[in-house]
Formats: structure tokens, C-alpha cells, sequence
């Protein structure tokens, strides 16, 4: 009894009450020297620029002012240097307000020198690029508007652009003014792409992370057959001591002693205790045992039994090209093959109107499983999409019983059970029901020889 509470105890601890992922709380930000280096760079093509057109062209620049202005940026990074630790991460309001201030003082620049008729004025792009690829949309909307209303500032309001006295350039207004517009096409183009490009990869990195935590999770599970032949191993000596001593009590005691009764039960439990701690010391035998181990049709009346009782109908139907006396299939005990069995399962009985079926196939070469349900089956808006992170039509779950209830989730469920299956060998296919029957059909195909037992 010791030992079963241990593992219940141990089972309860892995449980947890928060989801698995939450996306309202992914992490956008950057780090603080990424930022840094950024803006060095901004700073140093700047004064780059304004030492070769006034120095080395001789350009009539408006050179103290044009000076202050990049050491203004370069004090403003030089606080940040002194203020943040260069492996932290910023938070995304922070981020917003360097880059606001770096389009604000570029724009100074510009003003200086020849507004949108300067070449470089492509540069106060980079600050929308940078938010679009570390920002949420917020933030990346609030610096792509501070551009345009500083470019459309920078269209007729700005001192002549620095050129030669002896050749002056008087660009007409109709130039400007395309200028502004093709910058502003850049602005939209780029920010969306770049915006779609990152937001992609975050949610590939964090659904991974998400695939990564259920299967350590499932691990964990799998693993507590290693604990509980432990515990069988360690708690067999003293067991046997006591069996022992029970027996020579027993012996020793008279048949009419009051203590004969208590004696003979403590010698029933220890042999009790005994034939328990045989059949936990198997679950670590690498050779099998029922931890390892299990037919196909048991693990899925194992999975399926949860969702018996919430008014839709479960069965469950095999069948086989071998004959009818052919024996059930054994399967590797899987923590991947469970969990996304489970998952799809889960999934159907949610979406399902009335009926869910689980229909098992196999012969000598491969297992097939396919759960059907009667609900509205995949719509054509996510068919296409089934199995990447963060696709989801679950707006309510409609019950043959009750009225809909609203929910909602993040994608992730469809992903983690195909990456788990797949891991384990399997090839899937989603789609809908055929005929006058409406529903989803999901199939899990395996290879005979990647999932079953060998005989």
C-alpha cells in the first residue's frame, strides 16, 4: 500500500494546472546588446556620412548642428550601455521608445540636410524593420507612424541638401513626393514581411518548446515502472524478514493464543505484500512486462474510457485481413504514440455531435487506426494548414445533450499529436467524411514493424 500511494503521490506532483503554453505571454523584446550594436551602427554610418559629404566633398553642411545631433545618439546609447546589462532582455515598450527616439533624432539629420532629397533617408526605415522582427504589432504600428508623419514633415520643411555651390541641384516637387510615396510602399511591404517572417518562427520555436515539455512530461510517466521495481528491489529484504519472523510466531504460538489470529493475518498480508512486489519488480524488466507493453484494442479502451460519460457515443470496431482468430497486434508502450492518440481522441469527442468512431485495422504489414466523429469536420480555411502550430477552428463545442459551450484553443493540440506520432513512425491524414455522413476522418497508419512487439 506503501508504495502504491508513492506512485499516486508521484503521479499527482507531475499534474499541473496551467496550460502548456500560453501565447499571450510569448516573450517579444530584445536583448540589450543586439539593441546596442544596432544603434552603434545607425551612429556610425551617420557620422560616416556627414564626414564625407562636408570633409571630403566639401559640401556646404550644417556641420556643429549636424555633429550634435549623432552625439546626442551616441549619449543615448551610451545610457543605455551604462543602464541595462547586456544580456538582459528589454521589454517591448522599452525597445519602442529607443527606436522612437533614434527615427525622431535621424529625422533631425534629414531636416539638416535636405529632407526626403537626401539619398541616405532609406535609413529611417530601420527602426520599423527592427520592430517588425522583435515587436509585437502594437509597437511595430506605433513606429511605422511616427515615419510617416516625420517623411511628411521632411517633404517641404527641411534646409537645402548639402551640395556643390558651384553646380546646385533643385530636385522639383513631383520627385519629393515620390520619394515619399515609394518609401511609404517600403514601409508597408517590409514591415509585413518581416512582421510575418519572425512571427512565424516564434510560434515554430515555442511549439516545439511545447512538443518538447509534453514528451518530458510523458517520460516521466513511462519512467515510474523503473521507480516502482526500485522500490520492489530496496523494500524485498525487510519484507522477507518479516515473512520469516511471522511464520516462527505462528509456530511458536499455541492454537488457543489471542495473538494467533493477528499473527496468521500479518503472515496473509506479508505474502500479499510479496506477490505485489513481483509483479512491480517485471515493470522494470527490459524484456516487457504490462508497463511496456499493450494490445492495441487495450490501449485504446484505455484512452477512449475518459470520454464515455459526456453524452456522446464511443465504440470502437476492429478489424483485420488475417482472419478472425488472428491476435490483437502488441504495441510498444510509447509515451509519444499515447499522448497523441489521446490528443486526436480528445479532439473528436469535443467536436463530435453524437458519435465517435474508433476503427482498428491491421495485417502483416501495417496498423492502422481511424477515428471518425459526426461533427462539422475540418473547414476549408485550416485543411490546408492541419498539423502546423497555432491553426485552430475551436470556437464551441457543440453536445447532443447540452448547449454549446464556448472554448477556445491555441493550436497546438493537432501539432504536438502529429510531431509525437510521426516520431514514432506513423504517416497521417486529415480530412472529412465521405458521403451524406459529415465529420472528421483522421488516419494513423504505422508500419508493422516500427510499432509492434516483435513475437
Amino acid at each position: 500500500m506503501a508504495i502504491d500511494e508513492q506512485v499516486a503521490d508521484k503521479i499527482t506532483a507531475m499534474e499541473v494546472d496551467q496550460p502548456l503554453y500560453d501565447a499571450s505571454h510569448s516573450v517579444r523584446g530584445m536583448r540589450a546588446n543586439t539593441l546596442l550594436w544596432l544603434r552603434w551602427m545607425m551612429i556610425s554610418s551617420q557620422l560616416i556620412a556627414v564626414f564625407v559629404v562636408g570633409v571630403v566633398f566639401k559640401f556646404p553642411v550644417p556641420m556643429i548642428e549636424s555633429l550634435s545631433l549623432v552625439a546626442i545618439g551616441a549619449i543615448s546609447n551610451l545610457f543605455l550601455r551604462f543602464r541595462s546589462v547586456s544580456t538582459s532582455r528589454l521589454d517591448g515598450g522599452t525597445v519602442t521608445l529607443y527606436l522612437a527616439f533614434d527615427i525622431f533624432q535621424y529625422s533631425g539629420l534629414l531636416f539638416l540636410n535636405g529632407g526626403l532629397e537626401n539619398p541616405f533617408v532609406i535609413q529611417l526605415l530601420i527602426p520599423v524593420m527592427i520592430a517588425a522582427t522583435t515587436l509585437n504589432k502594437s509597437n511595430t504600428l506605433i513606429l511605422g507612424g511616427l515615419v510617416v508623419v516625420t517623411a511628411s514633415f521632411l517633404v517641404d520643411f527641411h534646409y537645402p541638401l548639402p551640395w556643390s555651390p558651384d553646380n546646385p541641384i533643385n530636385l522639383p516637387i513631383l520627385y519629393t513626393i515620390s520619394i515619399w510615396i515609394s518609401m511609404m510602399v517600403g514601409l508597408v511591404f517590409m514591415g509585413i514581411y518581416a512582421f510575418r517572417v519572425s512571427n512565424e518562427a516564434r510560434s515554430l520555436s515555442t511549439a516545439l518548446a511545447a512538443t518538447e515539455l509534453v514528451l518530458a512530461r510523458e517520460q516521466h510517466l513511462s519512467d515510474l515502472d523503473g521507480l516502482a521495481a526500485a522500490a520492489a528491489h530496496e523494500l524485498g529484504t525487510p519484507l522477507s524478514t518479516i515473512s520469516v519472523v511471522s511464520r516462527e510466531l505462528e509456530r511458536e504460538l499455541p492454537e488457543d493464543s489471542p495473538y494467533r489470529s493477528d499473527v496468521e493475518l500479518l503472515s496473509s498480508q506479508a505474502k500479499r505484500c510479496r506477490d505485489i512486489l513481483g509483479k512491480l519488480s517485471s515493470l522494470g524488466n527490459e524484456q516487457g512486462g504490462p508497463m511496456r507493453t499493450v494490445k492495441l484494442s487495450d490501449m485504446i479502451e484505455e484512452l477512449v474510457d475518459p470520454h464515455r460519460n459526456f453524452g456522446i457515443n464511443i465504440t470502437v470496431e476492429q478489424h483485420s485481413s488475417l482472419g478472425k482468430d488472428t491476435q490483437m497486434p502488441e504495441l510498444s508502450r510509447l509515451p509519444g504514440v499515447l499522448y497523441g492518440l489521446a490528443n486526436l481522441i480528445e479532439n473528436a469527442v469535443d467536436f463530435a455531435r453524437s458519435e465517435v468512431n474508433v476503427v482498428l485495422a491491421w495485417d502483416e504489414d501495417a496498423i492502422i487506426v481511424k477515428i471518425l466523429d459526426d461533427g462539422p469536420g475540418f473547414s476549408e480555411t485550416v485543411a490546408d494548414k492541419l498539423g502546423e502550430p497555432y491553426v485552430t477552428s475551436r470556437q464551441q463545442r457543440i453536445k447532443a445533450d447540452g448547449p454549446a459551450v464556448e472554448g477556445g484553443g491555441l493550436g497546438l493540440g493537432i501539432f504536438i499529436a502529429k510531431t509525437l506520432l510521426e516520431r514514432s513512425g506513423a504517416t497521417m491524414n486529415f480530412g472529412n467524411r465521405g458521403g451524406s455522413i459529415r465529420g472528421a476522418d483522421v488516419t494513423i497508419a504505422w508500419n508493422r514493424e516500427r510499432i509492434c512487439v516483435p513475437d
